[in-house]
Formats: structure tokens, C-alpha cells, sequence
């Protein structure tokens, strides 16, 4: 009895949990790399970050000199913040909006002429147009500041995505044109690129987990999952590609390792 549960237990333990379709070799890439430039051409004012520096997304990459643009911008605002002009023409318009009815009480009682009521009324219109001119002026000064402060934006960088900067290209002083300034790698999450051969393809599915274990000097083992299955079998080779997307929230794995990638079957 005991010989046969000892061959149950050696039984057991070799056994494999689950079979699998096989192992393949896999290149893990950045999910995404990011070239970034400028909208506006100029002169670059201040770089903020290295090679080798993570940013966030929306954090400030780069400035280029902005004074001018700067200038005309507080001068957009102190229009678009006048009172005063406006405020003027509102009592004109009340003025005159008391002389009119007076004068038309008086016309009334036919002690105003119709000359003097006409006169009354074209003062009130004139003062009611040049308040709302007033206002309309106010409103494209609104928006002349609202130009000029996206206009400022432009000169201001800033990262579109969480990365790591690969790679600068320029420096303060330099100018920017249609070059990019900065080479940004999206590391979180990383693609393992896998080629299979074409007898796999039935049993490769999107949304299936797989194994990954990167090469040195990376020593432990991930779950991947397929994100994308290739469509179109590479004639000459019999193979076809399948795209992997490897959680990698703090960066412990590195882009540009080979691995070994196992399917379940």
C-alpha cells in the first residue's frame, strides 16, 4: 500500500499542471516611441530633461523664448479686464434714456416739441449703440487675449505620454524648426513581439495569456496578453506575427530583451 501511494506521488509531481503549445522566441519593445517637436519655430529658451529621465504626461519638456509673445499677451488681458470704457458708455446710455422719457412726458402734456422729442430719442439709440460697441470691443479683446495665450502655449512643451526620454537632440540656444527636441519611450506597458509559424495560427487568439521570461539580466517570469494576431501569413517563411502587451508599472523590466514566450495550448 505504501509502495503503490508512493508511485501515486512521483506520479503526480511529474505531471504537468497544464500542456503547452511551445516555445518561441520574442523581442520586447517599448509600447510606443514619441518624437517630440515644436508647433512653433524659434529659439530653444531652456531644456528640462536628460536622457534617461522619466516624465509624466503633461509635464513641461521644453520652453523656447517667449517675450514677446509674452508682452502681447498681459497687453490682450489689460484690454479685455477694461471696465471703465464700458461703464462710461452704460451711464451715457442711462442719461440719455432719462432724457428721453422726460422729454416724452413733456411732449405728452405738449410742452416739448416733436423736434426736441426726435432729438431725445436719436441721443438715447446712439448711446445704446455705442454701449453695446463698447462690449463687442470687450469680446474681441477676450478673445485677442485668449489667441495670444495659446499662442504663449505653443512655446511651452510638454510630454504628450508617460515615458522615459531615450535620447535629446537639442539644447538652449539652438534653434527649432521641424526637428524633434527629445525621443520619448512609453515603457508601461511594453510589447513582445513574437513570430510563430503558420500551423499555430488556429490556436493563437486575442485576449489569451502567455508566459513570458525575459533573458539576463531580467530572472524572473511575467503573464502577458495577445493583443494582436497578424492577419496575414508571411508566404515565403510560413509565419506570422503575434504583438504581446507585458504590464511593466515600475519598470523593472527592460526594452530591447530577447525571451522565450510559451503559449498555453
Amino acid at each position: 500500500m505504501k509502495r503503490l501511494l508512493a508511485i501515486i506521488i512521483v506520479l503526480c509531481l511529474s505531471t504537468p499542471l497544464c500542456a503547452w503549445a511551445g516555445e518561441f522566441r520574442g523581442l520586447i519593445e517599448p509600447h510606443r516611441i514619441v518624437m517630440i517637436g515644436s508647433p512653433a519655430e524659434g529659439i530653444i529658451e531652456s531644456v528640462a530633461v536628460e536622457r534617461g529621465d522619466p516624465v509624466k504626461k503633461g509635464q513641461i519638456v521644453a520652453r523656447l523664448h517667449s517675450g514677446v509673445e509674452r508682452a502681447t499677451m498681459e497687453l490682450a488681458k489689460a484690454r479685455a479686464e477694461m471696465e471703465g470704457f464700458i461703464k462710461g458708455k452704460e451711464a451715457g446710455k442711462d442719461l440719455f434714456l432719462g432724457k428721453k422719457n422726460r422729454i416724452e412726458q413733456l411732449h405728452r402734456q405738449d410742452l416739448a416739441s416733436p423736434s426736441e422729442m426726435e432729438e431725445a430719442q436719436a441721443n438715447w439709440i446712439i448711446a445704446e449703440m455705442q454701449c453695446k460697441e463698447a462690449q463687442e470691443n470687450r469680446n474681441i479683446a477676450e478673445l485677442d487675449y485668449r489667441r495670444s495665450h495659446e499662442i504663449l502655449k505653443r512655446l511651452t512643451i510638454e510630454s504628450p505620454v508617460d515615458g522615459v526620454i531615450v535620447e535629446r537632440y537639442l539644447s538652449p540656444g539652438e534653434y527649432i524648426k521641424e526637428q524633434p527636441i527629445v525621443k520619448i519611450a512609453v515603457l508601461d506597458p511594453l510589447n513582445v513581439e513574437v513570430i510563430l509559424p503558420a500551423s499555430e495560427y488556429p490556436s493563437i487568439k486575442r485576449g489569451m495569456k502567455a508566459t513570458v521570461i525575459p533573458e539576463y539580466p531580467v530572472r524572473d517570469t511575467y503573464t502577458a496578453t495577445v493583443k494582436i494576431v497578424d492577419r496575414l501569413i508571411d508566404g515565403a517563411s510560413g509565419t506570422f506575427g503575434v504583438r504581446l502587451e507585458l504590464p511593466n508599472s515600475d519598470y523593472r523590466i527592460l526594452a530591447g530583451l530577447k525571451c522565450k514566450v510559451i503559449f498555453p495550448e
